[in-house]
């Protein structure tokens, strides 16, 4: 044996500064872990809650008030993008918005195909959709570079990967 032992991990909540007691549904961090998206019941209507945990502090969001119900919120790494999905007449419709200039930009997919659930990239980059077309259900990984910039957590570099080398 090893003189290493594995210690129980203890689970602790983080400090729920200014989150408030509203009942919350599918739950979103940035990768940063300063923001936190959430659904919420607002009027008999769900609608996504973009707060700073740290001050608890409510974040705009200028696209989204009516086009309600909201579901699958998912942030980029700084949460410069949310991307959700958002109901568009009798059908869901896969969006982000980009919060640094405030424009939206809405996820066109083919006809027949409705998205159900979405999960953005860190960078912002891709997003996988799992999508339903005559009944079945499929996930598909769409690429944003062009429509999106980075949004990369800091110290990482533009291209390439792995550690950088020391001199």
């Amino acid at each position: 044996m090893s003189g290493c032992s594995w210690l129980p991990l203890r689970r602790q909540p983080a400090a729920p500064t200014g989150l408030g007691a509203e009942s919350r549904q599918q739950p979103a961090l940035s990768g940063d872990g300063r923001l936190l998206a959430s659904l919420v019941d607002r009027g008999g209507r769900t609608t996504v809650l973009l707060q700073d945990r740290r001050s608890g502090r409510e974040l705009l969001l200028r696209h989204l008030r009516n086009r309600q119900p909201h579901s699958a919120p998912s942030l980029s790494w700084n949460g410069r993008y949310l991307a959700l999905l958002v109901q568009q007449g009798g059908r869901r419709q896969a969006v982000i918005e980009d919060r640094a200039t405030g424009q939206q930009h809405p996820l066109w997919l083919p006809a027949g195909q409705e998205p159900q659930w979405l999960s953005l990239a860190p960078d912002g980059q891709s997003i996988a959709l799992e999508l339903i077309q005559g009944g079945s259900r499929k996930i598909q990984v769409f690429s944003l570079a062009g429509l999106l910039e980075p949004d990369r957590a800091p110290g990482l570099r533009e291209s390439g990967g792995g550690p950088e080398q020391q001199p």
